[in-house]
């Protein structure tokens, strides 16, 4: 049995995985990884999720250049949830440019933006 095997993977071959920002310990985002991407995050040190939308391998960063390197990784105790320690490098880790991916607070019973755009998502990913 390899450490891989220790994780309780959904039905679909998947894992819950919580990226949080080193230093400040805030929440930067959620996404999953197959037990590949998870592989390959402990080989790279930098974050390879699975894109449940696109169907492939997604590192973090590939067209942005907001790479998440890998301080810690830790399995909650249900074995079903990784919660990564990460170095947000560019400073965004939200695909609309913002610094994390939690940037509404709900507000008298509205959803409030509570965090700027970093830079524009279009400048970002600019199309080719």
């Amino acid at each position: 049995m390899t450490w891989l095997d220790e994780i309780k993977w959904t039905e679909d071959g998947l894992v819950p995985v919580i990226a949080q920002e080193t230093g400040s310990g805030r929440v930067l985002m959620f996404a999953w990884m197959n037990r590949e991407s998870l592989a390959r995050t402990v080989a790279e040190g930098r974050a390879v999720y699975w894109s449940r939308s696109r169907g492939k391998l997604w590192p973090k960063g590939e067209e942005s250049g907001h790479v998440q390197r890998v301080v810690s990784m830790r399995l909650d105790c249900d074995a079903d949830v990784l919660l990564m320690e990460v170095e947000q490098l560019g400073g965004i880790a939200c695909h609309t440019g913002r610094h994390s991916c939690f940037y509404r607070e709900l507000r008298d019973g509205q959803w409030v933006e509570t965090d700027p755009v970093r830079r524009d998502p279009d400048e970002i990913y600019k199309k080719s």
